[in-house]
C-alpha cells in the first residue's frame, strides 16, 4: 500500500466522493453540515485529507488541531474498500503525521443498551488494533454520547472546549460539547 493523505486545500478533485461517503457513513445526528467542514478546512489548524492508495481513492480523514492535540473529527473508508486494511493504513499514516502529539477520537458509546452494540464493539476493536486505547472518558456532542480513545494521553474538557472554539469560533459556545469524565 502507498497511502497518500492529500489535503483538499490543494486538491479538491475528490470532494464529491468525500461528501457522498460522509453522508452515508455517519448518522445525521452526528454530521455537521458538509459546507462547514469545507469552510473549516481553510483554517490553518484543520486538515481535511482525501486518502488514496496510489491513484485509487479510498476515503477521507478530517482532523482539528490545537496545541499538542489532534482530534480525528471524521474518518471513513469507502464501502468498496473496507476490509482490505485501508482503515488501519490510513490511521498509521495519521499517527506518523501527528507523531509526538496526543491523537484522539470519539466512537459511539459502547454499551449493551444499543441496538447496534456488536457494530460498536467491532469499531472499538478496530481502533484498538490501530493502537488507540480507551481513555476512560466519555464525551457529549449535541445529544450523542461517545467513548474517547486516544494515543499519547487524555484530553481535558478545557482543552477540548478550546479545540472546538479554534475550529468554529465563539459560536461553538452555543452548542453542547464537553468531556463528561474529566
Amino acid at each position: 500500500m502507498n497511502i497518500r493523505l492529500i489535503n483538499i486545500k490543494r486538491d479538491k478533485s475528490d470532494l464529491e466522493k468525500i461528501e457522498r461517503l460522509y453522508n452515508t457513513a455517519f448518522p445525521s445526528d452526528e454530521r455537521a453540515p458538509f459546507r462547514i467542514l469545507v469552510r473549516g478546512a481553510k483554517k490553518p489548524n484543520v486538515n481535511f485529507f482525501s486518502c488514496r492508495d496510489g491513484d485509487k481513492w479510498i476515503g477521507f480523514l478530517y482532523t482539528v488541531n490545537y496545541l499538542d492535540i489532534s482530534y480525528v473529527f471524521y474518518f471513513a473508508v469507502d464501502d468498496d474498500q473496507r476490509g482490505k486494511g485501508y482503515g488501519t493504513a490510513i490511521l498509521k499514516a495519521a499517527r506518523k503525521k501527528y507523531g509526538g502529539r496526543r491523537l484522539f477520537l470519539a466512537i459511539e458509546e459502547v454499551e449493551k443498551k444499543y441496538e447496534n452494540y456488536q457494530q460498536r464493539v467491532n469499531r472499538l476493536r478496530f481502533y484498538e488494533r490501530a493502537g488507540f486505547v480507551r481513555t476512560g472518558q466519555k464525551m457529549q456532542e449535541a445529544n450523542v454520547i461517545y467513548d474517547l480513545m486516544g494515543i499519547g494521553g487524555r484530553v481535558s474538557n478545557e482543552e477540548y472546549r478550546k479545540l472546538m472554539i479554534s475550529f468554529g469560533g465563539l459560536r461553538m459556545l452555543l452548542f453542547t460539547f464537553k468531556i463528561l469524565d474529566d
